[in-house]
């Protein structure tokens, strides 16, 4: 039997707090497109969302945004989502317990804040616990690359997953910029990364593992993340 979104516990998104690439200087934030394009599916279904970051407070963005896309553009004018995106809860506030779901959404500052810190991989290991979804795309996944499940196990061991690709950022010219590189590293964890052509839609289902390769997959994402919260 299919749940009403009404039902449902809402979603938390997560975001990055950093602002800066490393040493080198360089801008970065998450990326506007893979919060907007998966909220969308979101929200026309009906399912409510709450977003988090780090640090709490305004969340930097990475400076790719594309304003003529109607789906950017749409919640970029919107007033309520401008609040949310300045004011983030911090993770180390968040009570995992009140949500259906967590979202890590890309960006490139994520591969600095979001592999060891310990309020999203507690919020990860509860949720997934509780029967939850964990889900991510682009360079979100660098949320899992260190993240456990309640007995210990690595999360993404065994598990198909979809992340950001070597071959993506080798053509962002990043490979040498980012602290690890996102594909290779959860292949070490044990991850079984379904690699999809340069920016491909890309989204891969593994129980209650959702991940997506790159923006071009955010959408997508959002929607199966939709199906699996109220099938």
């Amino acid at each position: 039997m299919s749940k009403l979104a009404s039902e449902l516990k809402p979603i938390l998104f997560v975001v990055t707090s950093n602002a800066v690439k490393g040493e080198t200087g360089i801008a970065t934030g998450y990326n506007l497109a893979e919060v907007t394009h998966p909220l969308e599916k979101l929200h026309a279904a009906g399912i409510r969302v709450e977003f988090a970051s780090p640090l709490g407070g305004a969340a930097p963005l990475d400076g790719l945004e594309d304003m003529a896309d109607p789906v950017i553009a749409h919640y970029w004018a919107d007033a309520d989502f401008r609040h949310a995106v300045a004011h983030t809860l911090n993770l180390d506030d968040v009570d995992p317990a009140r949500y259906s779901a967590i979202f890590f959404a890309g960006g490139h500052g994520t591969m600095w804040d979001f592999p060891d810190n310990a309020a999203a991989q507690k919020a990860i290991r509860e949720i997934d616990a509780a029967g939850g979804i964990v889900s991510a795309v682009c360079h979100g996944p660098a949320a899992l690359v260190n993240a456990r499940r309640a007995d210990g196990s690595l999360l993404v061991a065994g598990k198909r997953l979809a992340a950001f690709t070597n071959g993506e950022e080798e053509e962002v010219q990043s490979t040498h910029v980012v602290p690890f590189l996102l594909e290779s590293t959860l292949i070490e964890r044990g991850a079984h990364h379904q690699t999809a052509a340069n920016w491909a839609n890309n989204v891969v289902v593994d129980g209650q593992l959702i991940t997506g390769q790159n923006p071009q997959s955010a959408a997508s994402l959002g929607e199966a993340l939709r199906d699996a919260l109220l099938a």
